[in-house]
């Protein structure tokens, strides 16, 4: 049965690809004078910031940062939205008593202002971010402590996400796990880690608590 649902954040509810790859674009020009294609850079979305450009130069991996940084946030609240059927969704599972928790990679203050913006705070009972856990995606940690806080065991959740490291964060703690297919990244990336579910939609995610649940009533 399903009691709770744990949500990445960008790429999942709110729609910042575009932001992501530019300011990972701008950074690895800025300071290194690189010019990655599309596809190195979508293949560092859902990852921790500072391993994902350390790996293109170590030594200069805290200036990598610090430029990513700067560039985002100036740009944030103009390019971050949530996508198609989000408040629908949050709607229809808090009408179904289920307990809802982000679990992302984005520093605090500004996964709290993404939703803020998109006016989905106020659906959230818990909210775990980097500064949260020891370990982080894809270790389990960050969603097994979010389980923790809501009261559920591993197996009472889902964990959807549209990169890899989310599915395996929430594989290694012991929730169901479902893809969105609207990912930046290649799908065959979400495919490897074989999670229990795809959408298409947000809103689609509402048919499978009914069906888990169902199932056990």
């Amino acid at each position: 049965m399903i009691k709770a649902v744990l949500f990445d954040l960008d790429g999942t509810l709110i729609d910042t690809n575009e932001l992501i790859f530019n300011s990972f674009d701008y950074a690895l020009r800025t300071v290194l004078n690189l010019n990655p294609s599309k596809d190195e850079i979508t293949q560092l979305f859902g990852k921790p910031l500072r391993g994902s450009l350390a790996q293109f130069n170590e030594e200069k991996a805290d200036e990598l940062v610090t430029t990513y940084r700067r560039y985002n946030e100036e740009r944030h609240d103009t390019m971050c939205k949530p996508f198609e059927g989000v408040k629908e969704l949050l709607d229809g599972l808090k009408d179904r008593g289920i307990k809802l928790g982000i679990v992302t990679s984005k520093r605090k203050v500004l996964a709290e202002r993404g939703l803020v913006l998109g006016g989905l705070l106020e659906y959230f009972d818990v909210f775990f971010t980097p500064e949260s856990t020891k370990n982080h995606k894809p270790h389990g940690e960050p969603a097994e402590k979010a389980c923790e806080s809501l009261n559920v065991k591993p197996e009472e959740a889902i964990m959807v996400g549209d990169s890899n490291f989310d599915l395996l964060c929430g594989k290694n703690a012991g929730t169901k796990t479902c893809g969105v297919t609207y990912t930046a990244l290649p799908i065959s990336v979400l495919e490897e880690v074989k999670p229990d579910y795809f959408i298409d939609k947000a809103i689609e995610l509402l048919e499978i608590v009914d069906k888990e649940n169902e199932a056990v009533a």
